[in-house]
């Protein structure tokens, strides 16, 4: 199973879960202090919503959900291979998950991640900012 990630910044959490519960149909399959996500069956959506008052209706980042980290791994081999630089997190504490993943692009014109969740996290880094988002 793969599906794009959408991560958004959003101004008001709640409001935003409740948009999104009714128009995709579905309740976030899971929700922390400011942090929500989804994982949308039709379409395949993963969409992730980071509270940020007076930053809300922008991206936060971009992504790819894959199955294994063989898959990540794949994905870093290909990427490499065509001469982009990649960023290799194994392991890491993101989005309420712990994950291995692996970043491309640049800041200003939306960094990319494919990743894969290992387990669940109840906590986040510090500066989840920094940490795992890009």
């Amino acid at each position: 199973m793969s599906r794009v990630q959408l991560a958004l910044n959003v101004d008001d959490l709640d409001s935003a879960v409740a948009f999104y519960t009714t128009f995709f149909g579905t309740e976030p399959a899971k929700r922390r202090p400011g942090y929500a996500n989804f994982a949308i069956a039709d379409p395949p959506l993963k969409l992730v919503l980071f509270e940020s008052p007076g930053g809300g209706g922008t991206l936060n980042h971009l992504g790819v959900e894959v199955a294994t980290s063989d898959e990540v791994q794949a994905a870093t081999d290909r990427l490499a291979e065509a001469g982009l630089h990649t960023d290799v997190q194994s392991g890491t504490t993101c989005c309420y998950a712990v994950q291995d993943k692996v970043w491309v692009g640049e800041q200003a014109s939306g960094r990319w991640e494919v990743y894969t969740v290992l387990a669940d996290a109840l906590v986040e880094p510090v500066d989840a900012a920094t940490a795992c988002c890009g």
